[in-house]
């Protein structure tokens, strides 16, 4: 049985938490439910007026429902955010917290295919119930674009060599397991430094759950989205495990938009929605990331709406 506990361990959670200044009786949003650590603590500090609701797409994150009157569980991708509060009748919210990423119950569970730990089918879907696993993309997508795919979202030096193989492969037999593709990209992964090979096999399978579940879009689509929700010092605190997204966050944050395009008044004063709660970016202790390997590369950014 899949407890919240097992299946992933909350990063940054007290900075978190923290960083969304929680009014007891306020409404708030936690986009990426998962084993419900980061929600319970939202809850544990809210009064009998203030609600939750709690987004996953996964059906595994089903199991980790909170049974508490003032959670409701969205049984959607965060992307469309703004169609479900508008469902539920909801205008304006307090704070939003993102924890992005994958979490160790999706790396952990083998027939997913997230990880290269284990030869398992090339899955990656977040929802299992949609949408194309990275067998298809492997398979299906012309050789350009498989190397914008690695290269753009793995940032792999091999990304063109690595697309030409697996297009030469699948003519001969279709890519249908990570032990397949670990056996075709081996040769190009970077063995110059120590973990150089390792880190690369990471990229790789990286940059092919970014694709499958169209991660960047659904995440520019939830920031802009939860702009507008957020009421006047509403705060929105998310969690990053890669540059890419972090670049996102971090314009939105400082401009508004996804470009970081920054926009200036008459005096030449930035206009901005947000306020960054701190310049610096937020980071684990030594002791987390010792205790959760995961949290290392994780960067959290805070920022109150104006």
């Amino acid at each position: 049985m899949i407890t919240a506990e097992t299946y992933h361990v909350p990063v940054l959670l007290t900075e978190s938490i923290d960083g969304l200044n929680i009014r007891p009786g306020g409404v708030y949003v936690d986009v990426t439910f998962g084993g419900g650590g980061h929600s319970l603590e939202i809850l544990r500090r809210l009064d009998k007026g203030g609600h939750l609701y709690g987004f996953d797409q996964d059906a595994d994150a089903e199991k980790n429902i909170v049974d508490d009157e003032r959670f409701t569980f969205v049984r959607s991708n965060f992307r469309y955010l703004k169609n479900w509060m508008r469902y539920h009748g909801v205008d304006k919210i307090d704070g939003l917290l993102a924890d992005l990423g994958v979490s160790s119950h999706h790396f952990d569970d083998a027939p997913r295919g997230f990880s290269f730990r284990f030869d398992a089918p090339l899955d990656m879907r977040m929802n299992k119930r949609a949408g194309m696993t990275a067998a298809e993309v492997l398979n299906t997508y012309p050789e350009r674009q498989l190397a914008d795919v690695f290269y753009f979202y793995g940032e792999l030096k091999a990304a063109r060599r690595l697309a030409a193989a697996v297009v030469k492969a699948r003519t001969e037999q279709p890519l249908q397991t990570t032990g397949q593709l670990m056996e075709l990209a081996e040769p190009m992964m970077s063995k110059s430094e120590k973990r150089g090979e390792k880190k690369d096999m990471a990229k790789l399978f990286q940059a092919l759950r970014i694709e499958v579940n169209h991660e960047m879009d659904a995440l520019r689509e939830m920031l802009l989205a939860a702009t507008e929700l957020l009421a006047e010092g509403g705060r929105l605190s998310v969690i990053t495990y890669h540059s890419l997204e972090d670049r996102i966050v971090k314009n939105v944050m400082k401009s508004g938009n996804v470009e970081g395009r920054l926009e200036q008044d008459f005096f030449g004063r930035v206009e901005s929605p947000f306020r960054l709660v701190s310049n610096k970016v937020i980071t684990p202790s030594k002791d987390e990331q010792e205790s959760n390997p995961r949290s290392r590369s994780a960067k959290l950014r805070v920022a109150e709406k104006i």
